[in-house]
């Protein structure tokens, strides 16, 4: 079982993806894998999401397929239960901890939740919603009093912005959904969505 902090290193950009139609799962997907983007994360906002994870992740060589917008214990024990490698909060969930059957990546806007979620033992965290709680001013600004916490930020990060965020020494990764525009999944242009995947896989380097 990897870490959470193991996952997040594994590329630059995770894939924040709201899946509507199950039929399009696995090739989007592959199409993310084979552009350099491993890891992708599965918004449980739709009917079709926890199906989505299972055959994702049985399907999928070489994909770490996790649930995100998990909002309680009972979701994130459900994601585990159809394949999940991992989980992600918009917040921190109280009586949850950061190892377990899916490790949690937790959400985080403010210092006093980086204490509680510290607290709790946890050193990675999502910075959410990034653009709206300070961005990369916010999180240069946690990098003295909280040394030991490490950041995937995710909302209103894009393809223009991504350099600045992974620029900063307590970023490992970001989250967006930049590489998987709704239109160009609907459309099934599956060698568009691994050139964005490529593009952002670049962007670590």
């Amino acid at each position: 079982m990897r870490s959470i902090e193991d996952i997040l290193g594994l590329a630059p950009v995770i894939p924040v993806l709201i899946i509507e139609d199950l039929a399009q799962a696995v090739p989007l997907g592959r199409a993310l894998v084979a552009g350099g983007l491993p890891v992708l994360e599965i918004t449980l906002r739709t009917p079709v999401a926890m199906d989505c994870i299972e055959r994702m992740a049985g399907e999928i060589e070489g994909a770490v397929v996790g649930a995100g917008t998990v909002i309680n214990p009972q979701m994130r024990r459900a994601a585990a239960a159809v394949g999940a490698q991992f989980c992600v909060s918009p917040g921190l969930i109280e009586g949850e901890t950061a190892g377990g059957q899916a490790p949690l990546l937790p959400g985080v806007a403010t210092a006093t939740e980086l204490i509680a979620g510290i607290a709790a033992g946890f050193t990675c965290f999502k910075l959410f919603p990034a653009n709206v709680v300070g961005g990369v001013g916010a999180l240069k600004a946690f990098a003295s009093p909280f040394q030991q916490a490490r950041f995937c930020p995710t909302g209103g990060v894009s393809a223009e912005n991504a350099r600045d965020y992974l620029a900063l020494p307590n970023v490992v990764c970001v989250g967006g959904s930049w590489v998987a525009p709704a239109d160009v999944v609907r459309a099934g242009d599956w060698g568009r969505i691994t050139a964005l995947a490529a593009e952002a896989s670049g962007l670590g380097r």
